[in-house]
């Protein structure tokens, strides 16, 4: 598996650039069409918040020619990189494999 060395692209900045510029809506329009706070799209938009399983199910309704595994994936691999990040430096002991018989 290739180490990725540059930190992926937020879900947020996704959302914001290919989707909501493009289509000329605002924050504010997004969340009262999806049923959440502008302050919540906000966050997300600016990699404050994470996508969750329910929001990529609504953005997926309400955007065209996505589904959520599309969001969540993008989620994962922002989550999987600052893990890796923080946990970098830590000594982990590999647990051995068992015996086979």
């Amino acid at each position: 598996m290739l180490k990725r060395t540059r930190k992926p692209t937020h879900p947020g900045e996704i959302l914001k650039e290919l989707y909501l510029d493009a289509l000329n809506i605002g924050i504010s329009e997004f969340a009262d069409r999806i049923g959440i706070s502008r302050k919540t799209v906000s966050a997300i938009v600016n990699g404050h918040r994470g996508i969750t399983p329910e929001m990529a199910v609504r953005f997926a309704m309400a955007l065209p020619n996505t589904d959520a595994d599309m969001w969540l994936n993008l989620q994962k691999a922002c989550d999987l990189f600052e893990a890796r990040q923080r946990l970098a430096q830590i000594k982990i002991q590999p647990v051995p494999q068992p015996a086979r018989i």
